[in-house]
Parts: C-alpha cells; structure tokens; sequence
C-alpha cells in the first residue's frame, strides 16, 4: 500500500492548534448521561473522578463541531415534515437539562418534539447523531440498542427524567447523507438500573472492579485511564483525586479545609493534596496527618507529601 501524501501546512497546523487551545480543560463537572451505558464501571469512575484528563488532537475537535452543526440542520429537517421541534427550554433559554444524585449526573436534551409523522399526539425526546458508514451500516442492521448501547441508554436516562416516554434517534450517515430514525420507547426499569448505577458509581470511595485484569484486553487497550488503571501512571492531580474530597448534594465537601470546593478549587487542588488510596498501585504501609507511605509490589516504598508531591510523583 502506498504511503499518504504529506498533506501538512503551517496553516493546516494552525487552524487544528487554535482548537486544541480553546478547547474546555478535559473534565467535565458531572457523570454524564451519554456515557452510563458505557460497559466498564470502573472507567466511569475515573471520568468523575478526573483521574485523566481528556485530550483531543484539533483534527478531532474540528470533527465534533461538525456533529454539533449538523444538528442545525436536522431540526430544519424535521420541521420540514410538520414536526414541532423545541430545542431551548422556555423556563431557562438554555438546552433541556436533566439532572439527579445530587446534580452529579445528568445531561443536556437535543430536543424535544411532537406531531411527528409516527407519531402526532405524542412528545418525543429527540437525540441526534452523526455516523461514518461502517457504524451506520451497523446500526441500520441491528438498531439502536445492540449497535449503539451507550446513546440508548441516554435516551432512556432522559425519557426516565423528563418523564417523557418516547424517544425518536436521527443519525445522519456522514459519508453519504443517509439517515436513520427509530422511536425507542421507554424502558422504566432499565432506566432505573442506569439510574441506580449511576449513584453507586459517584459516591463510591474506591472503584469497582476493572473489567478485565489484562491490560491488552480490547476494552482495556483504546479506554483514556488505562495506564491510570492498570498502575502504569499516576492519576491527575487535582481535589477529585484527593481523599479528603467527597461528593455531596450540589457539590464537592473537602474534610480537610471543612468547606465546600468550587470547580476552580476542584480543578486546582491544593498543596495538602493526598491520593485517594485506590489509585496508588501499592498497599499503604504508614500515614501522617499529611502524608501516606506506600509500598510497591517491587517492595520500592513512596510517600505521598502533598505538597512536595509532583504530577508524576506517585508512578
């Protein structure tokens, strides 16, 4: 196979960079809906906990702007057939949110709609998707639950919590402009299970069980934390990371300082940070009122100052 053409430029470059620079700082304040139906609970954990943070190439950030805008162009879509599409809440002039467990989980509605052609009396949850043609061929086979687990279980979440109890996905195919649209209806108990899941994962001290042991497992091999995971890299630093930080109702508790945490101060942490237990790959051996002393399975020991601790201090 012939090697691609070097399709560089300076200003090719320059325009990828300016996304990567305006791009949001790689956590997201709460558990969302888009990924609790994800498979392994363990790497929910740490998208809460902020163990690792999420980095895209520009390129990619490029790719989602245009999944966002072709949004745009489905809402005129629909219109289009006679569908009244509402997508801003007239409480708040914002997206449709939903939330639970304290505003720890949640997320935000593409829309919702009713007078659609199958449908004319009822209200929809409407959730938009984009699709290169492998995966759109995928889920025109077997549909939205087995091909696409994870958006199915956002639209349940957002059916169980807007009380709504249809959902219609559009998936635009972008390799050839197809489109996709199924009703799903609601699953009460199933959405419940996620719902369940979803509070056992933000209030747990430690993390569930990985999925697999085996580093190489396909799961484990393309998942963001699976250095973090697998004791091959020290978590970020930051108050979610931190013993002494607990998720509470509205918010973050630091026991330490004994106040609440902003989003800046969560982002931030302070110089008394200290690594909650389970994201040392070693047993504790010792503790201080401001340090902790592993040991490694190698027998190397390592203590965890605080404030005398680098990013890379604990790897």
């Amino acid at each position: 196979m012939a090697d691609l053409p070097d399709i560089s430029s300076p200003t090719r470059e320059a325009i990828f960079a300016g996304y990567e620079r305006d791009a949001n700082e790689g956590f997201r304040t709460h558990l969302g809906a888009s990924l609790i139906g994800k498979a392994c609970e363990r790497a929910l954990w740490y998208d809460f906990r902020w163990t690792t943070r999420a980095r895209f190439a520009g390129r990619v950030l490029r790719l989602f702007e245009t999944g966002n805008r072709e949004e745009e162009r489905l809402v005129r879509n629909l219109r289009r057939t006679g569908a009244t599409v509402v997508e801003v809440d007239p409480q708040s002039g914002r997206q449709f949110r939903v939330a639970a467990h304290g505003g720890h989980f949640g997320g935000s509605l593409d829309a919702v709609a009713i007078n659609l052609i199958e449908a004319p009396k009822t209200w929809h949850v409407v959730e938009f998707k984009t699709h290169a043609q492998k995966s759109f061929t995928d889920l025109a086979a077997k549909k939205v639950r087995e091909s696409k687990p994870q958006h199915y279980a956002q639209m349940q979440v957002y059916m169980l919590l807007t009380e709504i109890s249809r959902a219609i996905y559009l998936a635009v195919n972008k390799n050839t402009d197809d489109l996709y649209v199924e009703r799903i209806e609601l699953d009460a108990a199933f959405a419940a299970q996620l719902l369940e899941k979803a509070g056992r994962i933000i209030f747990a001290q430690n993390p569930p069980a990985r999925i697999n042991e085996d580093p190489a497992w396909y799961q484990c091999r393309f998942c963001d934390h699976a250095d973090v995971c697998h004791g091959k890299q020290a978590a970020e630093i930051n108050c979610r990371t931190c013993l002494h930080a607990t998720p509470i109702d509205g918010g973050w508790q630091c026991a330490r300082h004994n106040k609440s945490l902003s989003e800046v101060d969560q982002r931030t942490a302070c110089e008394r940070h200290l690594y909650l237990p389970a994201l040392i790959p070693g047993e504790q051996a010792d503790a201080g009122e401001d340090w902790v002393e592993y040991v490694f399975p190698d027998g190397a020991h390592w203590r965890d100052m605080g404030i005398n601790k680098t990013a890379g201090g604990a790897s």
